[in-house]
């Protein structure tokens, strides 16, 4: 089009369609030297095996999300224009943006399990530890340790297999929870099985290093949300990041209208409750809790946003580890915590554990100076029992539930709330 009306400058002979012409931005002596449009390229972004982890691989988490990554599907929030870079990899966690069609787009967290500077130091241990060199094959120093040999000689994922390792997960397992485990680790094809006939070398490895790091991804994929779970949706991972729903550390919401901070106590207590009595008959219990251990969806919802300190007791089969046998203790016990650190008995934990902790940790930081003072202070003389081991959930739950309000910032309440009594 330019070029055409450029053209037509020479020609013209009325003074008014010369204006016009003009108007329009043409050069009369760049008719001769047009080129033609160049067209649009779509900018490409370099990740690098090293910023994902892939590097590391097969000590890594796994590659069912890298497909998303490199076509772009999977975008930092900092990814606003081709010139910017990726962010830090310094960073422990990252907000991003997910597609399936390239058109809608839903918040993600993109996490690592660990942060750079533990991982790096984990992999020299590994190096110095098994060849005596400061850099190795990774992969190759592992699949040489006792552990992993017994691992690729398995038919079945069993107690012995996992004991020393330091997740809290793996503090009381019982059989029936490392069958479901296998049966359900989502980063190999579904197989359905209970035998780890379906997991190949690289996989073994892979979960085995997931287990011995960070259970968190573990434990999203084996109780998923949508079964009705706490836990965001896990989507996969790649290399040593994870991909998962996003959601809002509780510590954002500490200055949360009063309605909000009852409703989000009351959605707290009643995770702590599905945690302690479900149909499966497991019973969960955190080792710590912090401002970041749960979060919020943007609907309101309340779900365990970090899911790391959490350990599992099979209150249908119980323990099949003895805590004697649990101070067997290899290269994979010391991957993220100090090899002398002393693990928790099984035995020493009360049904009331997690509840203890929330009330000193949380609670107070959620529900502080938000009431009418006769409220206030039977909030507050709960709590100092409940520090103390001596609350229960059903008196808290009293105080609160007449608090809450029924409006759309309770999404994934209403309108129901409006028509039954639950809420």
């Amino acid at each position: 089009m330019g070029r055409w009306i450029c053209c037509l400058c020479s020609r013209v002979a009325d003074p008014l369609m010369l204006l016009l012409v003009l108007a329009l931005g043409c050069d009369p002596s760049s008719a001769a030297t047009a080129s033609p449009s160049v067209p649009h390229v779509k900018p490409s972004y370099s990740f690098g095996r090293t910023f994902l982890g892939l590097d590391k691989c097969n000590a890594c988490i796994g590659t069912s999300i890298c497909k998303k990554f490199f076509k772009e599907e999977i975008r930092f929030d900092t990814w606003l224009s081709s010139h910017l870079k990726l962010p830090p990899s310094s960073l422990l966690s990252y907000s991003g943006n997910y597609t399936d069609d390239a058109k809608s787009w839903r918040l993600v967290d993109i996490t690592r399990l660990t942060s750079k500077y533990q991982h790096d130091r984990a992999d020299k241990h590994i190096c110095t530890s098994l060849l005596k060199t400061k850099t190795c094959s990774l992969e190759r120093a592992l699949r040489r340790t006792q552990r992993f040999q017994k691992w690729l000689r398995a038919k079945r994922l069993t107690p012995d297999l996992v004991q020393g390792l330091p997740s809290p997960l793996l503090r009381c397992p019982s059989q029936r929870l490392l069958d479901r485990i296998v049966r359900r680790y989502a980063e190999v094809p579904d197989a359905g099985s209970i035998y780890m006939d379906h997991l190949t070398d690289r996989d073994k490895l892979r979960l085995l290093y997931t287990l011995a790091v960070n259970s968190h991804p573990i434990l999203l994929q084996i109780f998923p949300d949508v079964e009705g779970w706490p836990f965001p949706r896990y989507l996969g991972s790649c290399g040593r990041l994870v991909v998962s729903a996003s959601t809002r550390p509780l510590r954002d919401f500490f200055g949360a209208a009063p309605e909000v901070a009852a409703d989000l106590a009351l959605q707290l207590l009643a995770v702590l409750g599905s945690m302690a009595t479900n149909d499966l008959n497991y019973f969960f219990y955190f080792t710590h809790v912090d401002a970041g251990t749960f979060g919020v969806f943007s609907n309101g919802h309340l779900f365990i946003r970090d899911a790391s300190t959490l350990g599992i007791i099979d209150k249908e089969e119980g323990s099949q580890l003895m805590d004697g046998q649990q101070e067997h203790k290899d290269i994979f016990s010391c991957l993220t915590v100090d090899c002398q650190s002393a693990l928790v008995s099984c035995d020493s934990i009360r049904e009331k554990h997690s509840l203890v902790m929330v009330c000193q940790d949380l609670l107070p930081k959620l529900l502080a100076g938000k009431f009418q003072p006769h409220v206030q202070g039977r909030i507050d003389a709960f709590l100092r029992r409940c520090a103390r081991g001596l609350g229960e959930l059903a008196e808290l739950e009293h105080i609160l539930k007449p608090l809450r309000s029924c409006d759309s910032r309770f999404a994934y309440r209403y309108p129901d709330c409006r028509y039954s009594d639950k809420y």
